[in-house]
C-alpha cells in the first residue's frame, strides 16, 4: 500500500499543479511539508480560506495551476468566494479537503460540518471525488484536474479520516 500523503503529492505533481495554498491541518501536515520542500511549487500558507482562494485566483490569472489544501471545516467560510468568484469567473482549482467529522473522528465539534460537507458542495454544484485508497486518489486526482481545467471550475477531493 502506498503512503497516502506521498500519493496525493505525486498526483498533484503529475497534474502540473505548481501553486499551492494551505491551511493548518494535522491530516495534511506531511503533504504540506512535501509541497513546501518542492522548489518547483510555490507554497503559500494562509490563515483563512477566503484569503487562500483569493491568492489562488490571482496566481491562476498569472498563469499558475492551483490547488488549496484545507479542512472541510473551512468550506463554510469559502461559500461566497467559491460562488461569486470561482464559479462566476470560471476559475479552476483543485481543493484537497481533509474531511473531518467522518467515521473515526475523535472530536465531536467536527461532526456537524463533516455531515454537511457534501451538501455544501452539492448546493454549490461543485464536483467532488472521495477516494478510499491512495491508488484511487492517484486516478481520481488526475480525473479531477482534467475536469477542472476543461470546465474551468473548482473540483474537490474529499479525504476522509479512514483514507489516512
Amino acid at each position: 500500500m502506498k503512503d497516502s500523503s506521498q500519493t496525493i503529492y505525486q498526483a498533484l505533481k503529475n497534474a502540473g499543479i505548481n501553486f499551492v495554498v494551505s491551511l493548518p491541518c494535522v491530516n495534511l501536515g506531511k503533504l504540506m511539508e512535501m509541497v513546501e520542500c518542492d522548489i518547483d511549487v510555490i507554497h503559500v500558507p494562509v490563515n483563512r480560506e477566503e484569503e487562500g482562494f483569493g491568492i489562488c485566483a490571482g496566481a491562476y490569472l498569472g498563469g499558475k495551476k492551483t490547488a488549496i489544501l484545507m479542512q472541510n471545516s473551512g468550506l463554510g467560510n469559502s461559500v461566497n468566494v467559491l460562488a461569486s468568484l470561482y464559479k462566476l469567473y470560471k476559475i479552476p482549482i483543485i481543493m484537497i479537503i481533509s474531511h473531518r467529522g467522518t467515521e473515526g473522528e475523535f472530536m465531536n465539534a467536527q461532526v456537524p460540518m463533516g455531515e454537511a460537507t457534501t451538501g455544501v458542495l452539492d448546493a454549490l454544484e461543485i464536483t467532488y471525488f472521495n477516494p478510499k485508497t491512495p491508488e484511487d486518489a492517484l486516478k481520481l486526482i488526475s480525473k479531477a484536474v482534467t475536469h477542472a481545467d476543461m470546465e474551468s471550475v473548482p473540483v474537490g477531493i474529499l479525504l476522509e479520516i479512514s483514507f489516512w
